[in-house]
């Protein structure tokens, strides 16, 4: 194969573009049977060595170690600056969704139908930050009005509370990973700058943060959600506003292990009693 027909710049676009839709991995050109049986034993010749004789192991050489490479940078660093100036210059809600649907430096937007920004009641006394949208929020241009969103609305329906009149909705991600992919650490804090500025400009009294991926973004931490849920954290802002975050399960989670429901409504529970403690009268 001519090298020339394939500079750095052309391989480095072919793999942006395949991490971009979710392929992170290789295969070869060829397909394996796994349960194909091995091929029957030769037959023995008489006087030549038993079959099941140990074949001296051949000397090799030592492989080279691979060449080292340099990282290919999948975004800029400069695009999170770039994000981070253009949400502080936001001062309204309603300017920073408009920021948002006009920003180009994620190159998630370039595989998603919508944008998602929000739902609910601007200002509202409680604000959810889930994950990513999935593919019925990527249709309607809503966070969680998928069957997670149902669950989600019944959850806090228990507590009088509605998206209508006491929930504001939102997610880490304003657009979705291809396939419904975990989001890379690069899309991520792209589009946390604009996330941190969204709850500043919000105002809740409390947050919750749904599921593994919100929790460990916001609190800047390592740990996953079988650790952090159900114990009370801090959202620290840029403004140096800090408020009150409950983690806890994601309504998809729970739709796949219901039993994990109980710990969840232990969650709503502590997040119902801090309302209370921080004088929101939830009407039912």
């Amino acid at each position: 194969m001519d090298a020339a027909a394939f500079p750095p710049e052309n391989v480095a676009a072919l793999l942006r573009w395949y991490v971009d839709h979710g392929l992170d991995e290789t295969i070869g050109e060829e397909a394996v049977d796994r349960f194909a049986l091995p091929p029957p034993a030769a037959a023995q010749v008489p006087g030549a060595p038993p079959s099941n004789a140990i074949a001296p192991t051949p000397v090799r050489p030592p492989t080279p170690p691979p060449a080292v490479r340099a990282p290919v940078p999948l975004e800029s660093p400069q695009l999170v600056e770039d994000a981070r100036e253009l949400a502080r210059r936001c001062a309204t809600i309603a300017e920073l969704e408009e920021a948002v649907r006009a920003f180009e430096g994620c190159a998630l937007k370039r595989t998603a139908k919508n944008t998602v920004f929000a739902d609910g009641v601007a200002g509202a006394p409680l604000m959810i930050v889930g994950e990513a949208p999935g593919a019925d929020e990527d249709r309607l241009g809503k966070p969680f009005v998928g069957v997670s969103g149902q669950l989600l609305d019944r959850m806090f329906a228990a507590l009088g509370m509605s998206r209508e009149r006491d929930l504001y909705i939102t997610n880490i991600l304003f657009w979705r990973p291809p396939g419904n992919r975990t989001p890379t650490l690069a899309e991520q804090a792209v589009c946390l700058a604009f996330t941190r500025r969204h709850i500043e400009l919000a105002r809740p009294k409390l947050v919750v943060l749904a599921g593994g991926t919100s929790a460990k973004a916001m609190l800047d931490t390592t740990e996953g959600i079988m650790r952090l849920r159900g114990k009370w954290a801090t959202v620290k802002l840029d403004d140096g506003t800090e408020m009150p975050a409950m983690p806890t399960f994601h309504p998809a989670y729970l739709l796949r292990t219901p039993a994990s429901k109980r710990q969840s409504w232990l969650d709503l529970l502590a997040i119902d009693k801090k309302l209370g403690e921080l004088g929101v009268k939830v009407s039912s």
